[in-house]
Parts: structure tokens; C-alpha cells; sequence
């Protein structure tokens, strides 16, 4: 029983310290992509948000009324699934699919 309570345990260790080094997986963001999404959003129409009370910058988690759409296909990145952008008062933005939060944003 105690090696059964053992090996679970490092199990549950080791998935706690994979789920980690993935929260951790960063992207580094070009001028370029920045112009891609803008390209990109307004080929397929989307709408942007504006409102000057928000302030799209880094660590902001977006409200629930802001659109974000799946990355262009053509940006590759590591970990697609994980962002989504946004145009936010004329500013592309990269989030967190999970938590809207802003990983990156560009003028």
C-alpha cells in the first residue's frame, strides 16, 4: 500500500511539474507578427474593440465584451492553442487563451 500511495504521489508530482514548465513556455513576439494580425483581422472583417478606457497593455486580462480570434494560421509560433488576438483600440494583442490576460501587444 505504502509503495501504491508512493508512486502516486510522484506521479502527481511529476505532472504538477510538467503542467508548470508549460505555464512557463514563453514566445518571443516580432514587429512583423504585430503587422500580420492586423492584416489578417481586417481581411476577415473582424471587428475591433474600442474603448479608451481600456489600456491593452501587458498583464491586463481583456473583458468578456473584447472578440479574440485563434492566431493566423500562417504565424507560427510555439504552442498555437494557447493564444488568441485581438484588436484592441487599433492595437493588435496576443492573450492567454485560458485567462484573456495580455502576453504582448503592439502600437
Amino acid at each position: 500500500m505504502r509503495r501504491l500511495l508512493s508512486a502516486s504521489f510522484a506521479a502527481a508530482l511529476l505532472l504538477a511539474s510538467a503542467g508548470i514548465a508549460s505555464a512557463q513556455t514563453t514566445t518571443t513576439w516580432t514587429t512583423d507578427q504585430g503587422t500580420v494580425i492586423r492584416d489578417y483581422s481586417t481581411s476577415r472583417k473582424y471587428t475591433p474593440f474600442t474603448d479608451p478606457s481600456l489600456e491593452p497593455n501587458v498583464g491586463v486580462v481583456l473583458p468578456g465584451t473584447v472578440n479574440v480570434y485563434p492566431l493566423p494560421e500562417s504565424m507560427k509560433v510555439t504552442e498555437p492553442d494557447r493564444y488568441s488576438y485581438g484588436i484592441v483600440n487599433n492595437r493588435p494583442v496576443v492573450v492567454d487563451r485560458s485567462s484573456r490576460r495580455v502576453l504582448h501587444t503592439w502600437e
